[in-house]
C-alpha cells in the first residue's frame, strides 16, 4: 500500500519526524511509505488558477497515494499550522483527501501526547470525509524517553501497541479499498 506521509512539524529533530521514519522503516513490508514536503506556500485561493509547481507536486502525491498517514506535534491544543496549510492545499481544486483511508499518530514531550490535536484534527478530517481508522490512538507521551539516539522507538509497550495499530489499519485499508 502506497503511503503518503505528512509530518507536521518542520523541525529537523522533530519526535514526529522520527516516529515517521521509524514507522517508514519498521513496517515497510506492508507500508510503502514516502515522507512528503510540507513546506509549502500559505494556501491562498489567488494562487489556485496557477498553482505552484511545489503544491502541484504535493497534490498529486496526495492524490496517488492509496492512504494518508498523519504524524502530529500538538501546539496550543490543536495541530501545526504547516499541517493545516498542507490539508488545505490538498482538499481544495481536487479533493484529494476525499474518501482516502488513512490514520493519526503523534508524539509529544507532555504528559498527554498529542491527544488534543488528534481529536481536532480527527473532525477537520471527517469533515472532508476522509475514512481514519477509528478507535485506535496513538499518543505517544515523554518522547524524549522513548527513541533512542539512532530513532529507535524503544519503549516495548509503545512498540507492541504500534505493531497492532499499523495492523488494524493495513485491514481496514484492505476492507475499505
Amino acid at each position: 500500500m502506497k503511503v503518503a506521509i505528512l509530518v507536521g512539524s518542520l523541525r529537523e529533530n522533530s519526535y514526529n519526524k522520527t516516529l515517521a521514519t521509524f514507522i517508514q522503516k519498521r513496517y515497510a513490508k506492508d507500508i510503502d511509505g514516502e515522507l512528503l514536503d510540507l513546506n509549502l506556500p500559505l494556501y491562498n485561493e489567488d494562487l489556485e488558477s496557477d498553482l505552484p509547481a511545489d503544491v502541484v507536486a504535493f497534490k498529486k502525491k496526495v492524490h496517488d497515494a492509496d492512504a494518508v498517514l498523519f504524524v502530529t506535534p500538538e501546539y496550543n491544543h490543536s495541530i501545526s499550522g504547516v499541517l493545516k496549510n498542507a490539508i488545505d492545499w490538498a482538499s481544495r481544486i481536487t479533493p484529494d483527501l476525499k474518501e482516502k483511508p488513512g490514520f493519526i499518530v503523534g508524539a509529544s514531550m507532555g504528559g498527554l501526547g498529542t491527544v488534543r490535536a488528534q481529536m481536532h484534527l480527527r473532525q477537520i478530517l471527517d469533515t472532508m470525509g476522509m475514512r481514519i481508522l477509528p478507535a485506535n490512538e496513538v499518543f505517544i507521551s515523554a518522547a524524549h524517553t522513548k527513541f533512542d539516539e539512532k530513532g529507535d522507538l524503544i519503549d516495548e509497550g509503545t512498540v507492541a501497541f504500534l505493531d497492532s495499530v499499523v495492523g488494524n489499519f493495513v485491514a481496514f485499508y484492505e476492507r475499505n479499498k
